[in-house]
């Protein structure tokens, strides 16, 4: 298994590297941890200060806070067909890093389709685009790694034709059937009868069906393509301070700030001692 390697990077004005490098060590964790064991995947996220840092064949991941047109966000691939990601800045900035990581690296060139039933009832087996964080991306399904707050995603389980007892839809369990869409969320799939992509949409008070229209996905990924036709509020313009999710994220991190700030005290001393016995 071939590792991939991701690299953060923060081209935010005054943005503190330690925030960047908390985000980073939680969305390691969550690779490590959560994502990669469940789609066979391995790699590593590190937190470097500038572009011209980032090793060659590493993934960047870029945060920035000009990113107004929506379909600037999300993942692109280079001049040379790797994948990268814009991340746009907010409050709420980790959730989005943690979205396109994850989409990033099950599908880096964001062209993958499995087949199925259509969840559309006029239409029959059609080719659902892999998005692992769509269905469930409403905050109010993340989950903390860290207390850094980071997205729900679904398992490769996710696309089984029929519902079964105790199995896992999506890490947190958020998602409790195949094929479906919570509130704040989307699924997007080819019909190949029409040639039209589709979508079931949870924005409003009810779930909808949207007809995309006919892609030529010749120029950019489906995913690309997708991404601009598809509003991401809380991606793309962040959760509100007063937004309970992410007050609850934001003082669980100031409890464990306590802890870590604690325990290098105790290391600080520790060494001082160490020090001065040797001298």
């Amino acid at each position: 298994m071939i590792p991939i390697n991701l690299a953060l990077v923060s081209e935010v004005p005054d943005h503190d590297p330690s925030d960047v490098s908390t985000v980073a060590a939680a969305l390691q964790k969550q690779l490590a941890r959560d994502l990669g064991p469940i789609w066979n995947l391995t790699g590593t996220v590190d937190a470097l200060p500038t572009l011209e840092d980032v090793p060659v064949g590493y993934w960047p991941m870029i945060v920035r806070a000009d990113i107004e047109f929506e379909g600037a966000a999300g993942v692109h691939q280079d001049k040379d067909g790797q994948p990268f990601a814009l991340i746009t800045y907010s409050d709420s900035w980790s959730l989005t890093a943690s979205h396109e990581l994850c989409e990033m690296v099950v599908d880096p060139i964001g062209e993958h389709l499995i087949a199925g039933p259509s969840i559309h009832p006029e239409q029959g087996r059609v080719e659902y685009l892999v998005e692992v964080c769509d269905p469930s991306e409403a905050a109010q399904f993340g989950y903390t790694v860290n207390d850094i707050l980071v997205s729900d995603f679904y398992t490769p389980r996710f696309f089984e034709p029929v519902p079964a007892p105790g199995v896992r839809y999506s890490f947190t369990g958020a998602l409790t059937e195949p094929r479906q869409v919570l509130v704040g969320g989307y699924l997007s799939w080819h019909d190949p009868v029409s040639d039209h992509w589709w979508q079931q949409r949870w924005f409003a008070s009810e779930p909808e069906f949207v007809d995309l229209d006919i892609f030529d996905a010749r120029e950019e990924s489906v995913r690309a393509i997708i991404d601009r036709l598809t509003p991401h509020p809380e991606l793309f313009q962040g959760l509100p301070r007063e937004d309970e999710r992410l007050r609850t994220a934001v003082a669980a991190g100031e409890t464990a700030r306590q802890s870590t700030t604690s325990k290098a005290a105790a290391l600080h001393a520790q060494i001082a001692d160490l020090l001065e016995a040797g001298g």
